[in-house]
């Protein structure tokens, strides 16, 4: 029985429970995206594994693993829900491929009660021939605040590392959005830099922020945050913000993103990227 359901820790039971030579079960385990990749690699390797995508995964281990096998991980929902972000705050319509749907479903209801408006194609299957992918559509729409705070929990609530983003998503939607990160500590306290930007963030406590909008962005020269996503958060808002904003030290953003300002521009950004002397 894990005491906290957490993504690390029941990766790491998993992986001592498949080397084990026998039946280990763990409960209040975590079935979010990188779990069940984790638990399909390892069925690949002939660990027999029932109950994946629940909190109560059973494990019938082997002494020894010793197998060729080709297996791709499966598409990252945080970094398609970055790409959505960027085009909600930019007004844009873009088309984000092989999303996997199951892990932003939550977060898509949530959008949709705010006025957003998107398409999805049919489902079809990722490389590792188990997460159900599509292939979304964004449409420039008028926002409003939600009726309640918006607030994580684990799989399959809306995901803590998407959380940053509706802080710049609430800034540009009409009214108060309260965002309560009860998670991390002190996190929230990083995305009261949207306000250098524009933005109307107050921090409440150390955990929320309200979030008031719309918002007239401004060009600002940032510090970079060391948290990954409201580091993201306010590179997103300065492609929204009239005139050339620049944020230095951005390390914390090349460490979780592969090509980010390369992609982006891509699909219309204008991001010079240069090595600080």
């Amino acid at each position: 029985m894990l005491t906290e359901r957490g993504d690390t820790v029941t990766e790491n039971a998993l992986l001592a429970a498949a080397r084990n030579d026998g039946v280990t079960v763990i409960r209040n385990a975590s079935p979010n995206y990188m779990v069940q990749d984790l638990c399909f690699f390892l069925t690949k390797l002939g660990v027999d594994i029932d109950g994946i995508g629940t909190t109560t995964l059973v494990v019938r281990g082997v002494q020894d693993i010793n197998v060729d096998v080709d297996y791709a991980p499966s598409e990252d929902p945080i970094e398609a829900m970055s790409l959505l972000a960027a085009a909600i705050v930019t007004s844009s319509q873009i088309t984000i491929r092989r999303v996997p749907i199951e892990f932003l479903e939550i977060e898509l209801a949530l959008l949709e009660e705010m006025g957003f408006s998107y398409d999805l194609t049919p489902e079809y299957l990722a490389g590792n021939g188990r997460t159900r992918l599509v292939d979304l559509t964004t449409h420039p729409s008028a926002l409003h605040a939600p009726i309640d705070k918006i607030h994580p929990m684990p799989f399959p609530g809306l995901n803590i590392d998407n959380l940053p983003f509706f802080a710049v998503i609430a800034a540009a939607a009409e009214g108060q959005t309260m965002i309560h990160d009860w998670v991390y500590e002190n996190r929230a306290i990083y995305l009261t830099e949207l306000t250098k930007l524009g933005a109307s963030v107050t921090l409440l406590d150390p955990h929320r922020v309200l979030v008031e909008g719309p918002t007239r962005w401004r060009a600002a020269e940032l510090m970079c945050p060391p948290a990954l996503r409201p580091a993201v958060v306010i590179l997103l808002a300065m492609m929204a913000s009239k005139g050339t904003s620049v944020l230095r030290n951005v390390y914390v953003i090349n460490r979780g993103y592969e090509d980010l300002a390369e992609r982006l521009n891509a699909l219309g950004a204008h991001i010079e990227t240069f090595r600080d002397i």
